[in-house]
């Protein structure tokens, strides 16, 4: 029993499930206005339910894809140690609960859940095997708990807080690029369609280097829009110089590469914690 809970708790992806409730939470104390703190806790609540069914129902949509790829294949189903039924009646269980809990904090919010939940495991699942743009699907539901986050405090979308969103959303498409880069074969072996596996390296060193520069664009956009400071600011230029700098010269023919890619997808995931717990720190809300 205590195997199968610890499979269980596989099948949500832990590390997923921390940092959208970071994101959720960070975005509440972001947000104008003071969120009660039962809203607050019914947020994480069903921010928790609604990220673990859709992570649990893509594991059981692509358990026989995770069976070819290394960085999958240990997981619960492909190697035998959950049925897929059970998957199946535990994502369901988290999506059936999640709604009323996110609705306890606000329709629209609870709107925004059911739209991440659809548009993951719905489109961007079986996307993935069609076509590279399902990127730019997958992104949404990523992004989706800053803005729950966010709508939970005021009750509304408004355009700071699709900034806050932008930041998330905006920083998947060259980490994933960068992803693709280094695990292409992986990735081709799977059946599953990328940017440099359709279009070519060069085309994902095009878009990797354009949406860098989206990224540190609105990441910046924050301070006028009185979302985050000075500090945030400082923190936010240095840190998108650090990536521009190691993410720019991938577009010259000689220096793009899987070594390259790799470097990108490592600065990516330093780059995001920092400035988000940053963003947070020196909000102005």
């Amino acid at each position: 029993m205590r195997a199968k809970a610890v499979d269980l708790i596989a099948l949500v992806k832990p590390r997923i499930m921390v940092m959208a409730l970071l994101t959720a939470a960070g975005a509440v104390s972001l947000a104008p206005g003071t969120a009660p703190t039962a809203i607050t806790l019914w947020l994480l609540a069903g921010t928790a339910l609604i990220v673990g069914a859709a992570n649990t129902l893509n594991m059981w949509l692509e358990r026989d894809i995770d069976c070819l790829m290394t960085r999958t294949k240990q997981r619960p189903l492909p190697q035998g140690r959950l049925q897929a039924n059970t998957a199946l009646w535990f994502g369901a269980i988290q999506g059936a609960a999640a709604l009323p809990v996110l609705a306890a904090v606000n329709l629209v919010t609870a709107a925004l859940g059911l739209l991440a939940l659809i548009l993951y495991v719905g489109v961007y699942t079986p996307m993935k095997q069609r076509s590279h743009r399902a990127v730019w699907v997958g992104g949404v539901p990523g992004a989706m708990p800053a803005l729950m986050g966010w709508t939970a405090a005021t009750g509304r979308i408004d355009l700071a807080g699709l900034a806050v969103f932008g930041v998330l959303f905006f920083w998947q498409v060259p980490h994933f690029h960068a992803i693709a880069m280094y695990r292409q074969r992986e990735y081709d072996a799977a059946g599953l369609k990328t940017l440099p596996g359709s279009r070519g390296e060069t085309a994902a060193r095009r878009e990797i280097g354009l949406y860098l520069i989206v990224q540190v664009a609105i990441s910046l956009a924050l301070v006028p829009l009185g979302v985050a400071g000075t500090l945030y600011l400082v923190t936010a230029s240095v840190l998108g110089a650090f990536v521009l700098v190691q993410g720019l010269p991938g577009l010259g023919v000689r220096t793009g590469g899987a070594k390259w890619a790799r470097n990108v997808f490592l600065a990516s995931i330093v780059y995001l914690p920092v400035l988000f717990a940053v963003m947070v720190l020196d909000g102005r809300a």
